[in-house]
Parts: structure tokens; sequence; C-alpha cells
């Protein structure tokens, strides 16, 4: 459909100009089992493995009392998750009330005032900026800590129910996954190498299942669960779906000139759990390689490191993410579970999986995403006490430790597969990273990496590449 818009020599083509012909183009569905959208860097690419991308299924139908979807928080234009631009279109499209915006989940409270469209757009500000969803989640009865106060600038969180906010993650790419939702409460059974994920593996299907099953109870407020067949049907269309970026503004088509970029190449991607673990759990027994992506490794070769061409940036980024030296510090399960105050890492240290970028087994890392310090005034602060110590520790959420009731929890989220990233922002699991360019900063601040300007735009340019 796009063939005569590509850019063959990785010039740039105007996003304007580009965007403007995909949105007026009748159908992006270049054919019965592909999906094509513009996003803020280019096209965003959606691939099902399935006979035919099906929009009429269980996934796209209400199956509780809100009027809510699966499709209701995961999007194809959004690379299946929400984004605020979005969001907010759907705002003002139904004066805030399209099924997204409900009390149970979508407001910054249950008892929000929603009585107006004034009263709504503040009752829904979370979802609209920041496109995130108020999970509602107590302290465990066993667990070794206390809530010791609570700062909620929307006057409802406590023990029993601290609000969370946090992105909807995405419904594709699921095959790659070792742990299911940011804290891992829906994956069925830990995926233990060396599990063959996606290949009708039952913990990793059983875990999808009762996903959509609590999913519709919760999100959708229903009043039974959804049948075993509208189960199977969900599952077995998240189940083949792949998304990532396939076109880029500036560098053109991402599988052009063999480079291996889009859905195409991710759906042949080769996965079990475990494959290239830093920590060594790989059941082939291979050792790990930090060059974690190579989907570029043709336009490195085609042009040179001081070559201007985006394709080259993306090239250079790729390195970059593979090979930039980063002394890792402080990540609560990582240094101080294997006992090294310094790892001498990458960037595929954590993002370990080949060409997928999330980690090939469950581990819940704390990074300093929840720290005081970086709360902003739209979001509750938890004081939390350890009921042995009486050590305080303060959270904007408390993360793995709801689920476990451990004191050493407290902050660890699992990292999301990288794929698709231009077409939904923001970034983490709290939105804290409106852009990439705001991510990398993060990390290079959080580990004193040191990245010059031009490495930055680099490794934007390869973010968004993928």
């Amino acid at each position: 459909m796009y063939h005569s818009l590509t850019p063959r020599s990785g010039r740039r083509l105007a996003p304007a100009l580009f965007l403007a012909a995909a949105v007026a183009a009748p159908a992006l569905a270049d054919s019965g089992n592909q999906l094509t959208l513009p996003d803020s860097s280019g096209l965003v690419r959606t691939y099902t493995t399935e006979p035919t991308l099906d929009t009429t299924g269980a996934f796209f139908q209400s199956l509780g009392s809100n009027g809510r979807s699966c499709n209701t928080c995961h999007r194809a234009e959004d690379a299946w998750s929400i984004t605020p631009a979005h969001v907010q279109a759907r705002f003002f499209a139904s004066a805030g009330t399209d099924p997204i915006f409900r009390n149970n989940d979508g407001s910054n409270a249950p008892n929000a005032d929603v009585g107006s469209v004034v009263a709504r757009w503040r009752a829904y500000s979370m979802l609209l900026t920041k496109g995130l969803i108020r999970v509602g989640m107590g302290v465990p009865a066993t667990a070794e800590f206390t809530l010791a106060a609570v700062d909620d600038p929307y006057h409802y969180a406590n023990a029993s129910d601290l609000s969370l906010f946090r992105r909807p993650l995405p419904s594709t790419n699921l095959r790659f996954l070792s742990a299911v939702m940011w804290d891992g409460r829906e994956t069925h059974a830990a995926f233990h190498p060396p599990m063959d994920a996606g290949v009708d593996h039952d913990d990793l299907m059983q875990s999808f299942s009762q996903q959509a099953i609590d999913a519709t109870l919760g999100h959708a407020q229903a009043g039974a669960a959804p049948t075993a067949a509208q189960v199977q049907q969900i599952v077995q269309f998240e189940m083949g779906l792949y998304t990532a970026q396939v076109f880029d503004f500036s560098a053109g088509y991402l599988n052009d000139n063999d480079a291996l970029g889009g859905p195409r190449a991710l759906a042949n991607q080769l996965f079990h759990v475990g494959v290239n673990d830093v920590l060594g759990a790989d059941p082939t027994g291979d050792a790990f390689r930090p060059k974690t992506i190579t989907l570029y490794d043709a336009w490195a070769d085609q042009y040179g490191p001081t070559s201007q061409s985006a394709r080259a940036a993306i090239a250079r980024g790729q390195q970059l993410f593979n090979t930039k030296p980063i002394a890792i510090t402080g990540v609560g399960g990582l240094n101080d579970a294997l006992g090294m105050p310094v790892i001498s890492g990458t960037c595929t240290t954590c993002h370990d999986s080949p060409n997928v970028g999330n980690h090939s087994v469950g581990l819940p890392i704390d990074i300093g995403l929840t720290e005081a310090a970086r709360r902003t005034a739209d979001m509750p602060l938890y004081t939390l006490r350890n009921n042995a110590t009486g050590a305080t520790r303060q959270t904007t959420d408390p993360g793995l430790a709801l689920r476990t009731g451990r004191w050493a929890d407290i902050g660890k989220f699992k990292g999301a597969v990288l794929r698709g990233l231009a077409a939904r922002a923001p970034y983490f699991h709290n939105g804290m990273a409106a852009t990439l360019g705001d991510a990398v900063d993060f990390y290079n601040t959080r580990f004193a990496i040191g990245l010059t300007k031009q490495e930055k735009a680099d490794l934007v340019a390869f973010l968004n590449a993928l």
C-alpha cells in the first residue's frame, strides 16, 4: 500500500505529508492478516499468525456490565496499549462517557465525582495525561511491613485499598513473556526454563486465560466469568499478534536493505524462557551474549559510523544499546541478589531476550522508579514500616511487595517487551517518561552513563525503530 511513498535511500520524508497520506487511505489493513497505522515517528504494524486479523471476536465484545471490552484499553493504534492523546480524543468525542471512563479503575479514586464534563476531566486526569489505570490492592495480612502513612492527592487510598497507577501492558508479542502483568500477579506458575513459550505451554495459556477472566470480572465489571469459548477466543487472538515499528519517517522501511525490522521477522524470532539469560538460566548452556539486538546489523555495514543517514543513526543506537558500558548499582533484585555492589553491564543485561528486549526469565527489579524523590504531585506516596526493624521506606507503588508481602520486594517490577515503543508513549509502569528521550535521560542520570548528545539521539532513533 505504501510502496510509492517509501524513501529507499534513508532520506527524510515530511512526516505531515506521509501522515496525511496514511490517514487518507480508506483502510490501513495491508492484507487480511496485518494492520498498519501511523504513530509519532512513522508506522506501526501488527501481523497475526491467524488467517485474518478478526476484529469481531470476543476480544472486541463487551462481556461485562459497563460497556468495556479488552479493546477498550488495548488499541491497535497504540501498539495494543493506550496513549494519552487517543484517550483525550475519546474523552472529547464522548464528553467523558466512553467505556474507558469508568469509576472502578479509570478515575483517580472510585468515589470521584463524575457528574459533569468538568468533573469527569478532573476525575480521570491520570488516565487522560499519562494513560494510567488505577489498580486497587491492599497490604497482605502476612506482610513483613505495615502501612504507616498515606499522602493521597485524591483522598481515598488506605491499607486495604492502595491506589496504584499503572500503564496497561500491550496485549501483543505475548509469546515472549516470562511473567504476566507488571507485578507478575497473573502468572499462573513461574515460567522456568526450558519452557518453550508460546508453543501450547500450559502455564502460559492458563495465565492468559485467567487474566482474561479477571479482566472481564474486574475491569468490565461482569456479573459472571466469560465462557470457556470466549476465553479461548480472546487468548487465541492475543497469542497470534506481533507488533513492531515497520516504517520510520527519516529512515524509511525498517525491513529494507536486509534490515529485520517489522513484525513478520519478529514472529519468526526464536525464543525460549531463559534464552541468553545474563544470570545463566539458559537451559541450552549457552553463555550470555550482550549483543542482543541484531535487527540493523546490515545497516551498520552499509553506512559508516559517521554517516548523517537516519539509518546510520539507528545502527549506531543499536550498537550503543548492545555495548555501552553501564555500572549497574543499587538495583534491588539484581545487585543484592548476586551480592555484587557493582555489575559491569549494558542495556542488554536486563533487556536480554534477542530482538525482543524484555528479560527472558521472570526478573522483577527495583531501579528506583517509585522512590519518593521521583514522586510527582499527581501520585500518592506511601510510607511503609518494616515490622521487624522499624525501618521505613516511602514509595509511590510497592509493586511486587503487595503480592509477596516481602520487604525486599518493594518497588520491584518486570520490564516490558520493547517492540512497538514509538506507538505507546509514555514509558515505564507509571508513565514517568513522557518520551523515549526522557526514558534515555532517566537511565543516563540513574546510572551515570555519561551519554553524549549524539549518543542520546542515536539511542532514541534506535528505540523508535523497534
